[in-house]
């Protein structure tokens, strides 16, 4: 049983990274893209959000001390949580096709993409990261994954409005009209 423990969530964020690598290779080319420090505004965030999620070097620190019980019913809550994150992740991946980037950029023939999880909220691929992280952080019970979860949310939130700044652009009337319609990250919450 603790082999499960150790390897169920790592392997979750294995098989929906080796689908995200493969499925980038469908990407439209690009047309315009944000800039190097937009880039690294976000990105480094959530690169130290990663470190703090998968690394040991923190569990014999403040961060690993728990904000929640050891405890199995956490960390199934948490499994099912990083399990329903990354599937939304990645149907939201799917109905975005060709548009998709790493980063922000528009793309050649770029869509407004309204189908799917988009119905629901404009940035799925991000809330369904944010349910995976908080179902890890859940899982984990430490403070770190906590501190991961407030990391990735920042970057989230810049890379939405980088995001949104482009889309208006390119989109104008439409997104506003979508904006006005569905909310950002949470769902039924304007």
């Amino acid at each position: 049983m603790q082999t499960i423990y150790r390897i169920l969530i790592p392997g979750l964020w294995l098989i929906w990274l080796v689908y995200w690598g493969i499925a980038a290779f469908a990407a439209k080319p690009v047309r315009r893209r944000e800039s190097v420090g937009s880039r690294i505004s976000h990105i480094v965030p959530l690169l130290l959000g990663i470190v703090l999620l998968s690394t040991p070097w923190f569990d014999n620190t403040i961060l690993a001390a728990r904000f929640l019980p050891v405890s199995i019913t956490g960390f199934w809550a948490g499994a099912a949580l990083v399990a329903i994150g990354l599937l939304f992740a990645v149907t939201a991946r799917v109905y975005l096709g060709g548009n998709w980037s790493g980063t922000v950029t528009l793309k050649q023939d770029h869509t407004l993409t309204r189908g799917g999880p988009y119905r629901f909220v404009r940035h799925p691929i991000y809330t369904g990261l944010l349910l995976a992280v908080l179902g890890n952080a859940i899982a984990m019970g430490q403070w770190r994954g906590l501190l991961a979860l407030a990391l990735f949310l920042v970057a989230f939130l810049h890379k939405v409005s980088v995001e949104e700044r482009f889309l208006l652009e390119q989109f104008g009337d439409d997104y506003v009209h979508y904006r006005q319609e569905v909310a950002a990250l949470l769902p039924l919450l304007f």
